[in-house]
């Protein structure tokens, strides 16, 4: 890591990224916002944004059952119960009868209560409220490494199931026609989904998750006419706005979560100006 840092004090001697804690923040914005960028592409394409802020916000249920077991570390019970939580949204979502929005709405909303209920009961809730805005100025170089784990992850599933994925979230029916196990597509979707968000999720905060998923996928969605510039797009767009947000956050001593969000609600709504603009012309 000694490495990494002196690279970054050669290659970028701003005032911002001098202090050690501003350093592993970049680090992380740059192993986190193309993943953000990636998984939120298949987010907004498989109109499940309402699904990836339903595993953000059960992440305090998660935290409740580590408590409640002893587990040390409680993002290991995060990830547990986001994915036991995802698994049972998109079973019952392809089985049930229930519109989509309704199935993850009852298990959102059952999922935080029972957290804000488990942590009340224990005296513990208000430890806990970090992770509501999180802290990404707070990341330590071991936890920049689950980071790499998670990138590994999701380029490996990227590489062999995005074309499936693709057809899936584009037309299921027919994706069955051709031989597509659609279930076991949109569970590793979803699956995939819940380990990115409960992993970031310390550092960003379960408010504002899902508009970092979001955002610059839907920026992207905007000026984009194929997958492939629509990808791209949504990973320069994620990397910009988390380092601009960073850098000022650190200027206007602001929240670096919420700073990012700003800045990737700027992007849309350029994006958004500029596709109104073409359709006039």
């Amino acid at each position: 890591m000694n490495l990494i840092y002196s690279f970054i004090d050669a290659a970028l001697p701003f005032e911002w990224l001098s202090p050690m804690f501003m350093k592993n923040a970049f680090l992380a914005i740059l192993i986190a916002c193309p993943l953000f960028g990636m998984l939120g592409t298949s987010v907004v394409s498989n109109r499940m944004s309402f699904f990836s802020d339903a595993i953000g916000h059960s992440a305090l249920t998660g935290i409740a059952l580590g408590v409640v077991f002893g587990i040390r570390d409680v993002t290991i019970s995060m990830i547990v119960f986001s994915l036991l939580l995802g698994f049972a949204i998109i079973s019952v979502k392809i089985k049930g009868k229930s519109s989509s929005d309704t199935i993850i709405g009852v298990f959102s909303s059952t999922a935080v209560a029972l957290g804000i209920v488990l942590l009340s009961a224990g005296g513990n809730f208000a430890k806990y409220q970090k992770y509501l805005v999180g802290d990404i100025l707070s990341i330590q170089p071991e936890e920049i490494l689950m980071l790499v784990a998670a990138a590994l992850i999701l380029l490996s599933v990227w590489v062999v199931f995005y074309n499936k994925m693709l057809l899936v979230s584009m037309h299921s029916v027919f994706a069955q026609s051709r031989g597509i196990k659609t279930f076991l597509i949109e569970q590793i979707f979803a699956l995939l989904t819940a380990v990115i968000v409960t992993v970031s999720i310390r550092w960003t905060g379960l408010l504002v998750i899902n508009s970092l998923l979001v955002l610059p996928a839907a920026s992207s969605k905007l000026v984009s006419r194929s997958t492939g510039r629509y990808t791209l797009l949504a990973v320069i767009f994620s990397l910009a706005s988390g380092i601009t947000g960073l850098a000022l956050s650190y200027q206007f001593n602001t929240a670096s979560g919420a700073t990012i969000v700003l800045v990737n609600a700027g992007i849309f709504l350029g994006c958004l100006f500029t596709t109104i603009i073409r359709k006039r012309n």
